[in-house]
């Protein structure tokens, strides 16, 4: 299985940090954000990774990361031009995903404290459709929040940032494909903002019943905030080896 890391965006809320340098780039411990994510797909397996960045940050990424040989992978880079949503985003790697292989997309400043590789395993089982893993949280209505059928082990429907949230979790950022995924995206309509957005993707899938979920255990954050950023120091902290 391959896999694709989504490492654009603005970090908005880490400014004035990200004025001068791509958030994933920013240190988390003793290394680099985007480190932690390769070194956890890597532990899982996965040695085939597509990384999807800004044209401003793509010589970042290079300097850290290089062909990907130090970290154990190899790392095919592809540029987004400009903001179009996350769904965008990974059509970009179309072209690098082979055949019918089903892949992972992890959104690379989403850092994980548990290992990855049995979720991977899961899903390889999984005859076709998709999967997400899902984390219980105090203020789902910050997430997009999953409805569930427990008995089937499947989602109804996300909503993004509910008032009234139906459930107690909350869509993490680490999915899992078939390729049938890039014609649901070709389906999606740019949202509000412009973007096309990867929650109407995984409806789409959702609609069709094909769209499944497990729970993860350990810690989890998506480290954007500068609260949220300190917190990954702490817990990471030499956690690479």
């Amino acid at each position: 299985m391959k896999a694709v890391i989504l490492a654009g965006g603005t970090g908005t809320r880490l400014k004035p940090l990200t004025y001068w340098t791509n958030k994933h780039l920013l240190p988390v411990g003793t290394y680099p954000m985007i480190c932690y994510g390769i070194a956890k797909l890597r532990e899982a397996g996965i040695r085939d990774i597509v990384l999807v960045t800004s044209r401003s940050a793509m010589g970042g990424f290079v300097d850290v990361l290089g062909s990907g040989r130090d970290w154990g992978v190899s790392l095919v880079y592809r540029v987004q031009e400009e903001a179009g949503g996350i769904a965008q985003a990974l059509e970009l790697a179309h072209p690098v995903l082979s055949g019918k292989d089903k892949f992972a997309l992890l959104l690379g400043d989403n850092l994980f404290e548990e290992s990855l590789r049995p979720y991977f395993e899961q899903y390889a089982k999984q005859t076709e459709g998709a999967m997400v893993l899902l984390k219980k949280v105090d203020d789902p209505r910050r997430y997009g929040v999953p409805q569930l059928e427990e008995k089937s082990g499947r989602i109804v429907l996300i909503e993004e940032k509910p008032e009234q949230p139906k459930s107690d979790y909350c869509v993490t950022g680490l999915y899992f494909y078939d390729t049938d995924v890039f014609d649901r995206i070709n389906g999606v309509k740019p949202s509000r903002r412009g973007e096309l957005e990867i929650t109407d993707v995984n409806n789409a899938y959702a609609q069709s019943g094909l769209l499944t979920y497990r729970e993860l255990k350990g810690w989890w954050t998506d480290a954007g905030t500068f609260e949220s950023l300190e917190e990954a120091g702490r817990r990471l902290k030499g956690a690479i080896t």
